[in-house]
């Protein structure tokens, strides 16, 4: 069986991560995995702790775990990256398991979003457009901690679809060439 290829969106909320996640998969015909976080804090109406961290990174696994099937590659809309950012940020620690699976679970390519769009209000958004400076900076350190490849998309909501679609076509490229090299 070939090894899953992962593509992440990840980065500060209201960053356009969903809607990026689900075009890209129309797109190239491929699957996405929506944001566990997002469908966890609104059955609990944003009310979150520390002690939720944990289901929500289990959370994640299994919902990557469920997504795939027989892809060669899928668009994830977060990851355990985006868990252990918002852990620290909210709560100043994560659970070191956490920390190590999001490690081995490190995808492929990360498109860190950047925050050059307007802030929108909905029911699992709690920060406001103040905050999402430092997240991408902790966004930016995570991924770099994580040795993650990574890459910023920015620009209007076209310009974000068509940077994201050509770091995938390059990807998918270089992935072609490696396979048939070998």
């Amino acid at each position: 069986m070939a090894q899953i290829t992962r593509i992440c969106l990840i980065g500060p909320e209201s960053t356009g991560k969903s809607r990026l996640a689900e075009r890209l998969s129309r797109h190239f015909g491929k699957p996405w995995i929506p944001e566990y976080a997002r469908e966890y804090a609104e059955a609990r109406n944003n009310r979150l702790s520390y002690d939720d961290v944990e289901a929500i990174a289990r959370g994640h696994v299994e919902s990557e775990a469920r997504g795939p099937g027989p892809e060669a590659w899928l668009i994830l809309d977060t990851d355990l990256i985006s868990t252990v950012v918002y852990s620290r940020h909210y709560y100043g620690d994560c659970p070191p398991w956490i920390i190590d699976e999001a490690r081995a679970r490190r995808a492929d390519l990360y498109l860190l979003m950047d925050t050059d769009v307007p802030w929108v209000a909905d029911a699992a958004r709690d920060r406001g457009g103040d905050a999402r400076e430092e997240l991408f900076d902790s966004f930016r350190a995570a991924l770099d901690e994580f040795g993650a490849r990574w890459t910023v998309i920015s620009g209007d909501w076209e310009e974000r679809f068509r940077a994201a679609a050509a770091e995938i076509a390059t990807l998918i490229q270089r992935r072609a060439v490696k396979t048939t090299s070998n």
